[in-house]
């Protein structure tokens, strides 16, 4: 198990050596440049600015500056406001996390429920509605699913707020946009792994030892069954976490994501790359997560490995 830690942690390390590396020259062969759009500037100004943010300098030296400072998780200073990039993840990210998480959970709540009775009365009416219903969480997107919380729930209900953060209950509109139709797929990810695992032997063994339906499920089926749940959560805590600005948009939620589209447009270098390489590295984290899960859920992968 060691082992394949280190290893998954050697292979993040590359993946973030090469994000890094892609975003900053892609970012430089694009036409224009941060400060393009500043009027009447004295020629000595623009010097001076472009020295301190080391745009004067060869590509390579700009390079190897950059890096640097990956290496240390110092993304330095932005070019448009008077803060450091890992201030400005350390203000702005805490919306997103706890948007995500809020989202996570209520898909994991609400899918691993459904996938689980939806095995356990398999074929039946209660199996094609789960289904059913989980199949209609993942076709309706979230930028269709926000507007219709807002309506019903905000305009016409007035039992949430409608947008901005205004307190924990801010973030449960935005959370079920999210999370339901994340739920739609961990639920059929959770009647597949169910349905395969109570096919097996030792499923088979329980039920000779005339153990109850409820108790097989339960205490033997459920910590396997849940095994491909887990190989999802991995990308789909990042996505919710990081992929969330069209709904932080909608919701007016001060998030990175939010942030991370509006510096888009300002060319801003240093935050552009720090903010993309902070969530490499999160999802990075997230699926070494995943991999440590696998042993704990079932030992039979941990002795493989």
């Amino acid at each position: 198990m060691l082992r394949l830690i280190l290893a998954r942690a050697f292979g993040g390390f590359v993946v973030l050596a090469a994000v890094a590396t892609i975003s900053f020259f892609l970012l430089r062969a694009a036409k224009g440049g941060p400060f393009d759009e500043e009027r009447n500037v004295p020629p000595e100004i623009q010097r001076n600015i472009e020295e301190r943010y080391h745009l004067r300098d060869p590509l390579w030296k700009q390079y190897t500056h950059h890096m640097a400072g990956m290496l240390t998780f110092d993304f330095g200073h932005s070019m448009k406001r008077q803060q450091t990039v890992n201030e400005i993840i350390a203000t702005h990210f805490p919306y997103s996390i706890t948007l995500g998480v809020m989202s996570i959970l209520i898909a994991v709540a609400l899918g691993v429920s459904a996938g689980v009775v939806a095995a356990w009365k398999r074929n039946t009416w209660t199996d094609y509605a789960m289904m059913t219903v989980a199949l209609l969480g993942i076709s309706i997107p979230s930028f269709v699913l926000g507007p219709l919380l807002i309506a019903g729930f905000a305009l016409h209900l007035h039992l949430l707020p409608p947008a901005r953060v205004e307190g924990l209950s801010s973030y449960i509109l935005p959370a079920l946009a999210l999370g339901l139709i994340y739920a739609g797929t961990i639920a059929r990810l959770s009647r597949g792994g169910m349905l395969e695992t109570l096919n097996q032997d030792f499923i088979r063994t329980a039920r000779a030892k005339g153990l109850s339906e409820r108790a097989v499920v339960l205490r033997h089926a459920l910590r396997i069954g849940l095994v491909p749940v887990l190989t999802y959560l991995g990308p789909a805590t990042a996505a919710l976490v990081s992929g969330s600005f069209v709904i932080e948009k909608i919701f007016q939620i001060p998030g990175l994501g939010f942030f991370f589209v509006t510096t888009i447009a300002e060319r801003d270098y240093p935050v552009l790359t720090g903010v993309l390489t902070f969530y490499i590295a999160f999802l990075v984290l997230l699926n070494l997560l995943v991999d440590i899960g696998y042993g704990l859920l079932d030992p039979r992968i941990r002795d493989k490995r």
